[in-house]
């Protein structure tokens, strides 16, 4: 029964290579089926090895972890607060490098063996192109929140484990790792995933919060208005002179901001001049974002608003009246 079920396993991953089958390939999501085709297509990967991840060694680990320290610093709180959160649905918390690599986990003590054996544990690398479609390595290679739900692996070996994941950004934008919650055991139905994934999400972006705050501790931060549903934490770091010297991912994608414009001494008022000729939406909503930032951190202060944007009061009253944000105004100010 199993070897059929292996068979199957088999027919359904190759079947992404014809096209007109990619029915078969249910019930994978169309992100799943883009992962086994790049798992088929550029990493040449077999979906019946059977050979568990490979493990780093001492050594390798060790470097690993140093080169993360920063992140692992961030991290170590959240991932005690998230293994009380799941632990009673017999989930465990890993934490991934940006190679895929485990460097921290949190798993319950009677869980220790079934970890060992399927390798959710410290040191084993889980790179999509070493071990296919999975939690860890799909979500570094899509940089995206994902779940990999039992036979949604790549490989039949990992068809048991539940995997969901998000993306750890660090204080430059850049994906330092991934947050996994796995099982070796899971609700088939997959019912509780839902709950599992708002879980690693915020606590993914409040890893990312502590990065950011402990890399510009000498900073000001302003945080912008929070989409929650993204997968990172809009914030700018300014220098006394409100000049913006840092920034994260959500931040940079809402201001199209970049390692350049970072470099060139963009004064915090800088973005709140005059629309570009070509792109007035989209500045709009990044203006926007930053005043509705500044009134939030102030309170609705305008005055103290006005000063942290490094513009006159009635410089910002004139903003907030454009902008139709008259409501995040305090009636004192």
């Amino acid at each position: 029964m199993a070897e059929v079920a292996a068979v199957r396993h088999a027919d359904r991953v190759l079947a992404v290579l014809r096209e007109s089958d990619a029915s078969a390939a249910a019930p994978a999501t169309p992100e799943i089926v883009a992962s086994w085709r790049r798992c088929l297509l550029n990493h040449h990967l077999d979906p019946e090895r059977t050979d568990p991840p490979i493990l780093l060694s001492g050594m390798e680990l060790r470097h690993a972890r140093d080169y993360a320290s920063r992140l692992l610093r961030a991290a170590d709180p959240e991932l005690d607060r998230l293994h009380n959160q799941v632990d009673g649905l017999g989930y465990s918390i890993l934490l991934a490098d940006r190679s895929g690599a485990i460097i921290a986990r949190r798993v319950r003590d009677g869980d220790e063996d079934g970890c060992r054996k399927w390798r959710l544990w410290t040191g084993a690398l889980w790179s999509e192109d070493v071990e296919g479609t999975n939690g860890v390595g799909t979500c570094l290679a899509d940089q995206r929140p994902v779940t990999i739900h039992r036979d949604q692996h790549f490989r039949r070996r990992h068809a048991q484990l539940t995997c969901t994941v998000a993306p750890v950004f660090n204080a430059i934008g850049q994906v330092a790792g991934a947050l996994d919650v796995s099982s070796f055991r899971p609700d088939p139905t997959g019912r509780v995933l839902p709950l599992i994934m708002a879980a690693v999400r915020e606590t993914a972006r409040r890893i990312e919060k502590a990065c950011f705050h402990t890399f510009f501790a000498r900073h000001l931060i302003l945080a912008l208005p929070d989409d929650l549903d993204t997968h990172s934490v809009p914030l700018l770091a300014l220098d006394l002179d409100r000049r913006v010297v840092g920034a994260t991912h959500a931040a940079r994608v809402a201001l199209r901001l970049d390692e350049t414009t970072l470099g060139g001494s963009v004064v915090l008022g800088d973005l709140l001049g005059a629309p570009a000729p070509s792109e007035p939406s989209s500045f709009a909503e990044g203006e926007r974002a930053v005043v509705m930032g500044a009134l939030s951190q102030a309170q609705g202060n305008v005055k103290a608003a006005a000063i942290a944007l490094g513009i006159s009061r009635a410089t910002l009253h004139r903003k907030i009246r454009r902008l139709q944000l008259e409501r995040h105004r305090a009636r004192r100010a």
